[in-house]
């Protein structure tokens, strides 16, 4: 009996997938533009963290945001609103994350949009895109976005643990903020647990406890930002 051809979906996609989203890194670098891809669970306060970080930073550098959800653009409109940044939203028709091609769509998109509402007289292109992704700590830690960097938000409530749980999220975040430090009192909340853990799965990541509600800790997040912009920037010689 003749055997079958066998092919390996999962792998081709991933494959094809991180061709695209290196050929989208070095695009951005000729431009000069830093993407940061910022994961969460639904509920971490993503959203809140953005705000108080591009209202920390919008005067410093041009910033742009993506908003990645399956459906509604209501968070689109609250980063607009609270920030005065240009925010557009993906939907993803049901995908539970961005791949690389998705992003670079939205890219696209949001570069025409920011030379169409910038005048004569201001560099339109962003220095930082900030993409959110979808809510949740499985899918988008599987597919490379094209981002220079991961980021990634765990909140109080969620549970010290969560690093042992999901250990590919935080094995490709190069920074895990740890937020809602304001209710730590009222939880079973080991920080410094926490960080051990996510150093087990990632030895080089940056913790940051932070309370986006009130902004503590969130100008340390910034600065971390402001500088990996800036060495993106940079010409190599």
């Amino acid at each position: 009996m003749e055997k079958v051809k066998i092919i390996e979906i999962k792998k081709s996609v991933f494959e094809d997938n991180d061709r695209a989203a290196d050929a989208l890194r070095g695009e951005l670098k000729k431009k000069g533009v830093f993407l940061l891809n910022l994961m969460s669970s639904p509920g971490s306060g993503k959203t809140t963290t953005l705000i108080q970080t591009i209202n920390l930073l919008k005067d410093k550098i041009r910033i742009a945001v993506m908003e990645a959800d399956i459906d509604s653009d209501v968070d689109a409109i609250k980063i607009k609103e609270a920030t005065g940044v240009e925010s557009i939203q993906l939907h993803t028709g049901g995908m539970c994350h961005l791949d690389a091609e998705m992003t670079e769509q939205g890219l696209n998109a949001l570069l025409v949009e920011s030379k169409k509402t910038a005048s004569l007289k201001v560099e339109s292109q962003p220095d930082l895109v900030i993409l959110e992704n979808v809510g949740n700590l499985v899918c988008p830690a599987e597919f490379d976005t094209g981002a220079v960097k991961n980021a990634m938000i765990l909140s109080v409530p969620e549970g010290h643990d969560k690093p042992l749980k999901y250990p590919l999220m935080f094995s490709i975040c190069d920074v895990v903020v740890i937020n809602k430090m304001d209710v730590l009192p009222y939880f079973d909340f080991d920080l410094e647990k926490c960080k051990e853990y996510i150093h087990m799965r990632n030895p080089k990541a940056t913790v940051i406890p932070i309370c986006a509600k009130t902004g503590e800790g969130v100008d340390i997040f910034a600065n971390w930002l402001l500088t990996e912009v800036k060495n993106w920037q940079k010409v190599e010689s």
